[in-house]
Order: C-alpha cells, then sequence, then structure tokens
C-alpha cells in the first residue's frame, strides 16, 4: 500500500523525544544508553580539531561567500577524485549547514508547492515533513525484500498509477536510514535513467557514505551529471554537532540555490568548514572508527535473532539494526518507551520511519562504543526474558 499525504502540520520525530527523554535520565542519575540516535561515540577527527583551534586562536572567524569557501569546496572536488574518480568542478559544490539545510534548498529550489515526491517506506521522517511543511505532496513507496528494500522505477511506476500523481522528484538514500539498505550501482543507474527519462529531479542522499559493510558503495555522480547530491560531515567523520554538509549540482541549479541561500542562511558557518577541510585528510583515523561499528555490527547480527528480535532488513550500511518486534509487541512506541523506563536502554520506534507499519518495528543504533552496544544487548536479552 502507498502512503499519499499533504500535511500543514508537521509530525513528531519520536527518536528526538526519546532523545530527550533519555538525557532527562541519565542527568537524574540513570545509567542510561542511547541506541535512540545516529550520534557517533567518537570524537570530531584530531586535524578537524586542531584547525578549530587554530582558528579560534587567531578570533578571525566570520561570514564566508553563502555556498562556502573555495578551500573546502576544492578539498571535497579532490575526495571525489581520489574516493570516486570523478572529476567535479568546484564550483558545482555548495556548503550547507547540515544536510537539513541541503534538504531545504533542494526542495525549495526544484519543486512548488502542489508537486509529488517519492520517498521510501520506511524512510527518514525527516524527508517527509520538511516536504509536507512545504505544501509538497509526499508518495510513500514502500520498500520491501521483493524490491531488495530500495526503490525501483517499477515501484515508482506502480506509485504513481495507484495515487493518480506525476511524480517530480524521487529522493532515495544509500546507505538508508533505517533499513540499512546499500543500493548497489545497477539499482542507482535504473532510477537515473527513469528519472532523466520523465523530467523527474533525482536527489541522492549520502550522507551515511564512508559506512558501508557489504554491497557496493556508489555516487549518484558516477552515473549522471542531473543527480542532486546531499552529503554530512555528521556521520563517518563524526561531526554532528558542527552542522556541515555539502551538495554537488547540476551546472544550472548552482545560482538558483544560491539564491535561496543567502536569504535563509547566509553563509554556512566559518568555524566548521575550517574544521571539515582538514576533516577531509583524516581517513586513517575515521576508519579505524568504523572498524569499531563493523565489530558492533557483528555482534549485533548474532545476538538479536538470538533473543528473538529478527533483523527486519539488510544491515549492509550506516549504522543500524531495524527489527520486528513483534514478537513482543504490536505497540514499538509502547514498547520503547518501557525499555527506556526499565532497563535504561533507549531506541527508536519505528512508527518514526514508517507510519502505516512502524507499529511493529524498532530501530536500534551502533553508533555506541563497543562496551555499550554489548552491555546494553544484554540488558535487552535478561529484559526479554
Amino acid at each position: 500500500m502507498f502512503s499519499i499525504s499533504k500535511r500543514s502540520e508537521v509530525e513528531p520525530f519520536h527518536a528526538m523525544d526519546v532523545l530527550a527523554e533519555a538525557t532527562k535520565r541519565r542527568a537524574a542519575g540513570h545509567p542510561v544508553i542511547s541506541m535512540a540516535v545516529g550520534q557517533p561515540s567518537h570524537p570530531a577527527p584530531q586535524a578537524a580539531l586542531a584547525a578549530a583551534r587554530e582558528a579560534l586562536a587567531e578570533g578571525r572567524i566570520g561570514y564566508t561567500d553563502a555556498l562556502g569557501t573555495a578551500r573546502l569546496k576544492s578539498a571535497l572536488a579532490g575526495h571525489y577524485k581520489n574516493r570516486h574518480g570523478l572529476e567535479i568542478d568546484p564550483t558545482r559544490i555548495a556548503i550547507t549547514t547540515g544536510s537539513s539545510a541541503g534538504f531545504n534548498l533542494a526542495f525549495l529550489t526544484l519543486f512548488d508547492a502542489g508537486d509529488a515526491v517519492a520517498i521510501a517506506r520506511p524512510g527518514y521522517p525527516a524527508y517527509r515533513n520538511i516536504l509536507g511543511a512545504l505544501g509538497l505532496k509526499v508518495v510513500e513507496v514502500p520498500v520491501t525484500a521483493e524490491t531488495h528494500f530500495t526503490l525501483t522505477p517499477e515501484s515508482l511506476e506502480a506509485a504513481q498509477k495507484e495515487s493518480g500523481l506525476t511524480l517530480k522528484g524521487v529522493l532515495l538514500a544509500s546507505p538508508a536510514n533505517p533499513t540499512g539498505t546499500v543500493t548497489g550501482r545497477d539499482g542507482l543507474k535504473a532510477l537515473a535513467d527513469y528519472c532523466a527519462a520523465h523530467s523527474i529531479a533525482f536527489i541522492s542522499d549520502e550522507i551515511y557514505h564512508g559506512l558501508t559493510f557489504a554491497g557496493e558503495e556508489a555516487s549518484a555522480l558516477e552515473l549522471t551529471d542531473e543527480a542532486i547530491v546531499i552529503n554530512s560531515f555528521s556521520k563517518y567523520y563524526c561531526m554532528t554537532g558542527w552542522r556541515i554538509g555539502w551538495m554537488v549540482l547540476p551546472e544550472r541549479l548552482v545560482r538558483p540555490i544560491e539564491r535561496v541561500a543567502q536569504s535563509l542562511y547566509i553563509s554556512p558557518p566559518e568555524l566548521s568548514q575550517i574544521a571539515a577541510t582538514a576533516a577531509l585528510g583524516a581517513a586513517a583515523e575515521l576508519d579505524r572508527y568504523k572498524a569499531s561499528y563493523a565489530a558492533n555490527r557483528e555482534l549485533l547480527m548474532r545476538r538479536l535473532p538470538q533473543i528473538g528480535l529478527s533483523i527486519a532488513s539488510p544491515m549492509d550500511g550506516a549504522f543500524y539494526a531495524y527489527l520486528d518486534v513483534t514478537r513482543f509487541s504490536n505497540d514499538s512506541m509502547g514498547f520503547a518507551k518501557r525499555m527506556l523506563a526499565e532497563i535504561d536502554v533507549a531506541a527508536t520506534p519505528g512508527l518514526d520511519f514508517d507510519p502505516l507499519e512502524g507499529h511493529r518495528t524498532l530501530r536500534l543504533s551502533y553508533a555506541g562504543s563497543e562496551v555499550e552496544i554489548a552491555e546494553a544487548v544484554e540488558r535487552i536479552a535478561a529484559w526479554l526474558k
């Protein structure tokens, strides 16, 4: 079943509500372990911290160009050359205040109120909420084992037929939150070709790039110059609180995006841009962090089925386990609340990601330390007994 929505009210983001309650309990002295949000337990790279300290000591932090510093954009172009073998003109890169600003800029520039945009269900709830708040029609397309847990041209065709809507945009995340799906090169190419053939804007959310554990990590930029790619320093680079991200745009969209960015954000924070430029050279340090997530992933893949929690989708990328909890509850919100209250482990109810079927599912983030994740699993195991 497809979900079609045009909302004037933004739905709650339960993960942040759970995080707030977890923070409150921790402040009251409870031994809380949070697996509710994708917050890496590791610090920002040492090179990023050193660069930020030096900039603060000089004391010259101010506005930059609306789309960011030439230095950071050039460094990102080098990143695409080294990682993907791509020659990206730095002028096609827009630095943003986190990936969230990138989504705002893309949606405002590409679409008019009433346009229909397809996203995966389950999927990141902020997509649905931002699109709805802007007066766009959100077409939530179910992704299942039959579609390899990703969007396909066939599923998009079926969604349009059932809804009676003509899509103006498609948004895909790979690796995906919450499913962990990695859409390989062939799947991305099929989507890019379909969107090109039907004059549909193709937005590729690549904020979990660098955190692929199985499958083929490809950028949409390898397949088309028309994709709008959004990325961030929050996840792989462990810089959530720095609020710094970027977009890679078709040349024709650079100036329209810039005009909107000037009005909404003035410029991304310069201090974060300085730190991010340095972070791009910290791959060795960051890959050690990735190894700790890989160890957590292996633990969860082994232990969760043993304690009765079925893994509902592949844990191929990002740092999430999406679980079927129907053996214990058909109320994922109540299940998450009880788990936090009774054993001080925070998780996100599936209703955030899937308004229709999410009462059966729960998402665990394994971005924490290996010690914390192991302790959380054993608490859950004892509690479920």
